[in-house]
This record gives C-alpha cells, structure tokens and sequence, in this order.
C-alpha cells in the first residue's frame, strides 16, 4: 500500500478546483482492487459502514448519485419518492462512465464529468471520516462526512433500506 499517488487525474483536478488539495497526499492506492465497499474496507481496516459508495441510478431517464455508507442498501422507492420521480433503476455501467467519467467500483463523489443531482444518506453521518473511491478502483481517500456532503453538493436525506 501506498500513501501518495494513485488518483485518478480528474479526481485530483477537481480537488484542487475545491481547494482540497491536501486530501491528494491521503489518498492510499493499494494493489489489490477494492471495487466493493467489503474489499475497500478490508484493505483499510475500517468498518464497512465507514465506506461511502458512490451508487449511479436513474431517476425517469436522468442519472442522479447517491452516496451510501458501505453496511447499507439503497431503497429505491425512497430515493423515487424524495426525488418525486415516477421511475428508479440502477444506472448501466455505460451510464454510470458517461455521466461520471468513471469505471463503477472508482467513482469518486466528487469530480464528475456532468453535473449531476447528489443525495448523501444521512447514515454517513454517523462516523468522524469515511472512504470513498479516488476515481479508480484501486484507490481510497478519507474525508469527513459533513465536508464529503458539502463538497458533493448533496442533499441529506434518508434512502437506506431498513430491514426488518
């Protein structure tokens, strides 16, 4: 494992457009792919729920992020219902470089190639820093969720899937 480089160019692009060019020497490349939050969590050695995913659907034909904490699932009613949409499917991985920019298992939250709505569930609140993706599936950067939802321009919002 590696502390410095490892990045995708546009992620680190868009750090400094943010004026987070400190997260750059945080971020950790490591060998091994960490394309699930469990295989991300594992090369950490962090709690999966301290994973942020960063999960492309389409919302009546238009793709919208959302960004989930790695213990939990994605209901889809809810995010149909918060975005008032009559339709809600996960994106196709050709969507999912289309709209991003990014292979699905790298996609940052951050740094897209599109504009593109964001909803940040509130579940990733619960932890002082979380990881997400660095724009390619074998790097991870850390980065506190209020900053994370901030610098997403995300809208909090409750989208986990209970279970019962």
């Amino acid at each position: 494992m590696t502390t410095t480089a490892g990045a995708h160019p546009r992620f680190v692009e868009a750090l400094h457009d943010l004026g987070l060019e400190d997260l750059h020497s945080r971020v950790r490349r490591f060998p091994d792919a960490t394309r699930t939050a469990a295989e991300a969590a594992a090369a950490i050695g962090c709690g999966l729920s301290e994973i942020c995913k960063s999960l492309v659907f389409t919302a009546d034909g238009e793709p919208v992020l959302v960004l989930m904490d790695g213990a939990s699932r994605v209901d889809v009613e809810l995010v149909r219902k918060e975005l008032g949409a009559q339709k809600v499917t996960r994106a196709a991985a050709d969507v999912v470089r289309e709209t991003t920019g990014y292979a699905i298992g790298g996609v940052p939250p951050f740094g897209h190639r599109t504009r593109t709505r964001v909803l940040a569930d509130r579940s990733l609140l619960a932890h002082d820093v979380v990881w997400a993706a660095a724009g390619n599936p074998h790097a991870v950067f850390p980065i506190a969720p209020d900053a994370l939802v901030e610098h997403a321009a995300a809208t909090l919002v409750d989208v986990r899937e209970r279970t019962s």
